[in-house]
């Protein structure tokens, strides 16, 4: 029985004991522990019954805590894991944004071409040199020699040492045209260069030009017919017919008081050019314009062509093209004014010759279906000339020529040729 009674005081000792550390290991760390203090492997135990049924004494609730887990939200356990970083600090960072140097202001003008002083001409009593350097645009570009001609002429020479090329041609000739003002004649060439594409390239270096070229010389009282043969041939042989008789066409300003400084255009603008025959010593004459045809080339049947007079003085591309081509009623017999819509030929440079076909009658002359200058609109073909009825042939043909009384004023009829150039540019786009 003693054995018994000692071992059983043992057990309950030993019993005591072992609660007192369980409580001790029941106790959690607190939160000044950090997460590499806190052990997953030790087991944590349940508390015990003691033996033979009897309650374990226990100590007052204020010291006792209950089992628990630290309240702390998933996140921020799993940032604290993460900043605990690797071992070694990484060399990696990220790239900084490059950012461009700021630009210094510079001083900068856009400069226009000056004009190139490379043209030179002599007016000589019977013709005319122009000298061309072939650095025609001062640009130390050389032309093309075969692009640059003086109206449908080619160079006549060329000298090597100053890289010149030489145009020599009667007054008369390479398409000039003559102009009789009230001091003198004036003999306007056009100097023209067109350039082809670089050999195996469609690309050019070198721009178009239009050079404009005039001869101007002093009338004089006596002038002979030797000294100035007129375009001008009399249907009839005639005294008269050893008199001075000059045709010309003239590029007018909007208003019709000038002449026109400039032979430019665009398109959708209104050319208005004034026939004239103008006359010295002669009984008073009226001008027509027979027909007029526009080329690109100063050869009057070069291809390709636009006739828009035609049919003795009918104005056919009002009703070609619905233009508002048209000629204006005549207020004065040696002169004709018409208008005519700007127009350019397909892929070309802009630049087109107008020749013209004119005649002269006796004033006192009435207008008949050869002699007449006609407009169309949608009412009908009208006449200059205020006589309708003369017109009523521009949509058919308007015949042959009538006998006429040689004896007679109205027996007497010239006819000759005008031309003249202009240029016409495609509008630019805004924008």
């Amino acid at each position: 029985m003693g054995f018994k009674f000692g071992f059983g005081g043992l057990l309950v000792l030993f019993a005591l004991s072992l609660s007192e550390a369980q409580q001790a290991s029941w106790q959690m760390p607190t939160w000044q522990q950090t997460p590499q203090q806190f052990s997953h492997e030790e087991p944590v135990q349940a508390p015990q019954e003691p033996q033979h049924g009897k309650p374990v004494q226990q100590e007052a609730p204020k010291r006792q805590r209950p089992m628990q887990k630290p309240v702390q939200e998933p996140v921020d356990f799993q940032s604290k894991q993460v900043l605990q970083g690797p071992v070694k600090e990484l060399a990696w960072r990220f790239p900084i944004a490059p950012v461009e140097a700021e630009k210094p202001e510079v001083a900068f003008e856009l400069k226009t071409p000056l004009p190139a002083n490379t043209v030179a001409v002599r007016c000589g009593e019977n013709v005319v040199q122009v000298e061309v350097k072939k650095d025609l645009f001062g640009i130390n570009q050389p032309i093309q020699p075969s692009a640059l001609t003086l109206g449908d002429c080619a160079a006549a020479g060329e000298d090597a040492a100053t890289q010149t090329l030489i145009f020599e041609s009667e007054l008369q000739a390479c398409g000039s045209v003559l102009t009789m003002t009230e001091d003198g004649l004036i003999y306007s060439f056009t100097l023209v260069y067109a350039p082809e594409a670089l050999s195996g390239t469609p690309v050019v270096r070198t721009g178009d030009a239009v050079v404009g070229i005039e001869c101007h010389y002093a009338r004089r009282a006596d002038v002979s017919s030797d000294a100035l043969r007129p375009t001008w041939i009399p249907y009839a042989a005639t005294k008269i017919a050893e008199e001075l008789l000059v045709f010309s066409l003239r590029l007018m300003t909007d208003d019709w008081q000038f002449e026109r400084p400039s032979n430019q255009y665009f398109l959708g603008d209104l050319i208005h050019i004034e026939a004239v025959v103008m006359q010295y010593m002669h009984v008073p004459l009226r001008v027509f314009v027979d027909s007029c045809v526009a080329t690109m080339a100063p050869d009057v049947n070069s291809v390709p062509s636009y006739t828009f007079i035609d049919n003795h003085g009918c104005m056919v591309d009002a009703k070609i093209t619905g233009s508002d081509s048209r000629f204006l009623n005549r207020i004065q017999d040696d002169k004709l004014q018409f208008q005519l819509e700007a127009f350019r030929f397909q892929q070309d440079s802009g630049l087109i010759y107008i020749t013209c076909f004119l005649k002269a009658t006796a004033a006192s002359s009435p207008t008949d279906a050869e002699h007449k200058a006609c407009s169309f609109s949608p009412n009908g073909w009208t006449a200059a000339d205020r006589d309708d009825q003369v017109c009523g042939c521009c949509d058919s043909g308007c015949g042959f020529r009538k006998g006429r009384d040689l004896k007679a004023d109205a027996a007497l009829e010239w006819e000759g040729e005008a031309s003249l150039s202009l240029v016409v540019k495609e509008n630019s786009l805004a924008g």
